[in-house]
């Protein structure tokens, strides 16, 4: 470890880069997504300081981060992309100055630019209908991905966390499914009997066909016996939308904005839905009262005669 009088070159970038990943997966359980977009942002980041003529973090000043955001605003990126990539130099830097590798943070004069307000989008019943109706049922693959939009939606847990259950993970006399999510904390998720049965066909007749390697923990296998990965099931989410009249984008996140806003709809209370989402603050769960009110508003408008 270099000591804080000692200036880092950015050629030492791979190294100290290497050492906030180990420090985002040991201390912070970081996703395999999201260490996948801090590397790509500080990556891009540490691009622009070389066409600059900056040779080590520790020259960087709260200029180049303002130029760098000016450049990003030139260059039409959205506010959230924006944001997400100040959050991640934000950390990194913060990393950097905490393990002596820089004696200040360039980041802490920067404040984050205000993101445009979008309600979470969600799907009808109507139309999670259809995707259950055009499922496979019968292949293993297709008793699988019936099996995974049944949890998505039953669950409402994150596509990192779905791909990261195993099968010790799942109680089917207690109907709840352990559920390891961001921070590493651990939550249980109730699930009904649609999934279930889902889940235990799935399990019966879908996965030994699929399992190549006996030790192999994970629920979701793909199709050479190893764990599913998130892109995978997206892929899968995009195959099965395709089989429907429906022309809406599908993501492992909308059908997670689809439980809880389904789940307010039909009276569960807002601290209940944060326990399940796992939202650490209540203000991220909050978001779908307004979904579910612009919804009522909605219906109100088109039923009631004397609503215009």
């Amino acid at each position: 470890m270099l000591a804080a009088s000692e200036v880092v070159g950015l050629a030492a970038t791979e190294t100290m880069l290497q050492a906030f990943v180990d420090y985002l997966q040991l201390e912070k359980n970081a996703s395999p997504y999201t260490l996948r977009y801090y590397v790509q942002d500080i990556e891009d980041f540490t691009r622009f300081l070389k066409q600059h003529g900056v040779s080590n973090y520790a020259a960087v000043s709260y200029v180049h981060i303002r130029k760098y955001l000016s450049l990003l605003h030139d260059k039409a990126y959205a506010r959230r992309t924006v944001s997400r990539k100040l959050s991640s130099l934000r950390s990194f830097f913060r990393f950097l100055e905490r393990e002596g590798y820089v004696a200040v943070n360039p980041v802490k004069m920067v404040s984050t630019p205000k993101l445009e307000k979008k309600l979470p989008q969600f799907f009808f019943c109507a139309e999670m209908e259809q995707l259950f109706q055009a499922a496979d049922r019968s292949s293993p693959l297709g008793l699988r991905n019936l099996a995974i939009l049944e949890t998505l939606y039953a669950t409402g847990v994150r596509v990192s966390e779905l791909v990261g259950l195993n099968v010790d993970d799942l109680d089917f006399e207690l109907g709840v499914v352990l559920v390891y999510g961001k921070g590493a904390k651990e939550r249980y998720v109730p699930f009904g009997h649609y999934a279930q049965e889902a889940l235990e066909n799935y399990l019966r007749e879908g996965r030994p066909l699929l399992e190549r390697h006996p030790k192999e923990p994970a629920l979701f296998l793909n199709c050479r016996g190893r764990r599913l990965t998130d892109r995978s099931v997206r892929r899968i989410l995009n195959q099965l939308i395709e089989n429907t009249s429906l022309t809406q984008k599908i993501t492992p996140h909308k059908l997670r904005h689809t439980f809880a806003t389904h789940l307010l709809e039909g009276g569960a209370d807002l601290r209940s839905v944060q326990e399940l989402l796992g939202h650490v603050q209540i203000s991220s769960t909050q978001i779908y009262t307004h979904v579910s009110n612009e919804h009522l508003r909605a219906v109100y408008h088109k039923a009631h005669p004397r609503s215009k």
